[in-house]
């Protein structure tokens, strides 16, 4: 069964999550330079069945674009156009970052290792695929 990638695109990181090929556990893939974001991801679904690519749309509460919406919109154009068979969902990815840091928290990983700014880009990411996993069940 393919699996499903799900995007947390940053101005300089993204994170990447995916599922297992059973679509039942989100798990964190990598995090890397955004600009590196195309080629990774031709290497990746080579590699890879891939169904689904989520990326997150960040939007205030009122709906209205955040200071990041822009550039998100920018990258979905890219990837629609380098990857015009694949389908592409954009989710909602309100407080995914600060949901991150606070699962970080809670896993008790050292200050250290929560300062390292990958290491939020990738789990808001899983939080993304997670959260969409569960609320398509």
């Amino acid at each position: 069964m393919p699996r499903i990638l799900a995007i947390d695109y940053g101005g300089k990181r993204t994170g990447l999550a995916v599922t297992d090929p059973l679509q039942i556990i989100a798990t964190g893939l990598a995090t890397i330079d955004s600009k590196e974001l195309i080629p990774y991801l031709k290497k990746y679904f080579v590699a890879e069945q891939v169904e689904l690519v989520i990326i997150g749309l960040p939007v205030n509460w009122d709906e209205s674009d955040t200071h990041g919406t822009p550039l998100v919109k920018a990258a979905i154009k890219k990837l629609e156009k380098e990857f015009p068979q694949m389908p592409l969902k954009t989710v909602d990815e309100r407080y995914s970052s600060k949901m991150a840091k606070d699962a970080m928290l809670q896993m008790g990983m050292k200050k250290k290792d929560r300062q390292v700014k990958g290491n939020v880009d990738i789990i808001a990411a899983t939080i993304i695929l997670q959260e969409y996993l569960q609320s398509n069940q």
